[in-house]
């Protein structure tokens, strides 16, 4: 049966997506990870007709791969028979190969190196997030999921870094051409330097951040909630009400009763302003 590469490529980013997330944790997912589990389970330990089925699959796919090494339609169709099968594993060769062949569209590249990152092979993860800002030098994704690696492995100076020096970059670059043909999004990188900081307990050093976002786009709502979270969390509870109604007032239309449930919640909130992307 054929299917269009671009029903393939929603179908997989979002089964993947979703597998990735339901082996993070049972206290986060507890009922979709034990389904997965335990689909798992049954895959490795009694024969279905739908493992088979799957197994064919799979075997019909390599053996058009041998002969056509980047045949994209093959590779999307192994990949989600192997995603199917549970297998995150075996999907790594068929991810790596899509991300070479579409150095431009960073999305397979990102879900590999979120695999990667899953299957603890952190080296590999941050050697393919590298790629991706190399071909890509505004891809906010791969930054962020760059410093979540390096953040994870208790190298939060090396984040710091990476994120100042494509902030430089940005700065630098919009002082010699207009914001609209730069390739950087300057908000998002001073949330996501102020993330860091806010995480590091540098609460004076990601206010400055903030600030500076906020003076930056008056328009934006994003740093303001960014300040209203963190000057909350510091027990300034009168203060982060003011922010969060100017950041609600400001907001799209979709993320206002958003914004309003995380104003009502009590101060020790992980919420994070990086998630509410920017309606342009």
């Amino acid at each position: 049966m054929k299917v269009s590469k671009t029903k393939h490529r929603s179908w997989i980013y979002a089964a993947l997506v979703l597998m990735l997330l339901a082996l993070l944790s049972f206290s986060i997912l507890p009922i979709l990870s034990s389904i997965v589990q335990a689909s798992q389970s049954d895959q490795t330990s009694v024969v279905t007709p739908e493992s088979t089925r799957l197994e064919n699959e799979a075997l019909g796919y390599q053996l058009v791969l041998e002969r056509e090494p980047d045949n994209e339609n093959a590779l999307l169709g192994l990949l989600e028979t192997q995603l199917r099968q549970g297998d995150l594993e075996a999907a790594i060769a068929p991810l790596k190969r899509l991300a070479q062949l579409n150095p431009q569209q960073p999305d397979y590249g990102i879900l590999l190196a979120q695999s990667q990152q899953q299957l603890k092979n952190y080296e590999a993860a941050l050697k393919t997030y590298q790629e991706i800002v190399a071909a890509n030098p505004g891809e906010m994704r791969a930054l962020k999921g760059m410093v979540d690696l390096l953040m994870q492995q208790n190298r939060s100076q090396d984040a710091i870094n990476l994120v100042q020096n494509t902030l430089n970059q940005a700065i630098k670059e919009q002082s010699n051409e207009s914001a609209s043909q730069s390739v950087f999004n300057l908000t998002s990188l001073q949330l996501l330097l102020g993330e860091i900081y806010s995480e590091q307990k540098r609460y004076e050093d990601a206010l400055i951040i903030y600030d500076q976002a906020i003076k930056g786009d008056k328009n934006d709502f994003r740093p303001i909630l960014a300040k209203a979270i963190l000057v909350r969390e510091q027990g300034k509870e009168k203060e982060a009400q003011t922010l969060f109604k100017e950041a609600i007032l400001k907001a799209p239309v979709q993320y206002k009763e958003q914004l309003k449930d995380i104003s009502l919640q009590s101060p020790k909130v992980d919420k994070n302003p990086e998630t509410v992307e920017k309606t342009e």
